[in-house]
């Protein structure tokens, strides 16, 4: 079966390229790099030849709210019209736990209006809306870092999960049949924001202090133990975070940094 990935050669693109071509199935790797844009259209009709499925993982290049909702506007229009006209028969799309509760901030509200477009499409979907990932949490530090190198963050509860196991959801239910609906999926456990950071600094040697502030914003939005949590039974990974940060700890691998999370 022919499936497309689109932001195929990021984070978690990369990884379900890896995990549908181990399965057996063509995949496209599909990217600005390899000739296929999505915000310019590209390259995306002769993709989209013969492909029974499209995964869908872009994301904005900028995080600036204008910026944003045009590039999920214009990409998913591009994108979603080239995919009925070729007869896909699946559009899986990854989205953030939260969308429609954090409309403050304007990268959601471009998320919001991504699902929101890929409803309305005829092509038969699955929007699957992850918590954040393990690997987010260099870039969650830096955003929150003040002047005097105090990390000021909510004490809000998450639940995080790894990477792989986003990829591993993703992969399975591009082969599933569409749920033309939305499926949650998180990590094993809850974790306070302050004390995911609070880890992550000290696994890395870091001497940052982070300070819970329940005044803090998220990116923009102010946030609750609601706001990035998922609701009743979310697809659960198998990765727990302590163990993740220990391996990338070992493995000295640099943590995913907002530009290369927004390629994911």
């Amino acid at each position: 079966m022919k499936i497309v990935v689109i932001g195929g050669t990021g984070l978690i693109g990369s990884k379900v390229v890896k995990n549908l071509r181990d399965k057996g199935h063509e995949v496209i790797a599909a990217a600005p790099s390899s000739g296929v844009n999505t915000l310019t259209g590209e390259g995306v009709a002769e993709a989209m030849k013969g492909a029974h499925v499209v995964v869908d993982v872009a994301n904005s290049p900028s995080f600036e709210a204008r910026a944003v909702l045009e590039f999920f506007e214009t990409s998913g229009r591009n994108l979603l019209t080239a995919e009925a006209a070729a007869g896909v028969k699946h559009h899986v799309a990854l989205s953030v736990v939260g969308t429609d509760r954090l409309q403050a901030s304007g990268y959601f509200r471009g998320k919001l209006a991504q699902e929101k477009l890929i409803e309305s499409s005829p092509v038969p979907y699955t929007i699957v809306r992850a918590t954040q990932f393990f690997e987010f949490a260099g870039s969650i530090a830096k955003s929150a870092t003040e002047e005097e190198d105090a990390v000021r963050l909510p004490p809000v509860m998450m639940q995080p999960m790894a990477s792989d196991d986003v990829a591993a959801a993703l992969t399975d239910l591009a082969l599933h049949d569409p749920l033309n609906g939305m499926m949650e999926i998180a990590g094993p456990e809850r974790i306070r924001q302050d004390e995911m950071v609070r880890q992550y600094l000290a696994a890395n040697g870091e001497e940052r202090k982070v300070v819970a502030d329940p005044q803090a914003l998220y990116f923009g939005a102010a946030v609750d133990d609601m706001s990035l949590t998922p609701g009743t039974n979310p697809r659960v990974g198998a990765v727990h975070y302590e163990a993740w940060l220990a391996q990338s700890v070992r493995k000295g691998q640099p943590q995913a940094s907002a530009t290369a999370l927004a390629k994911r």
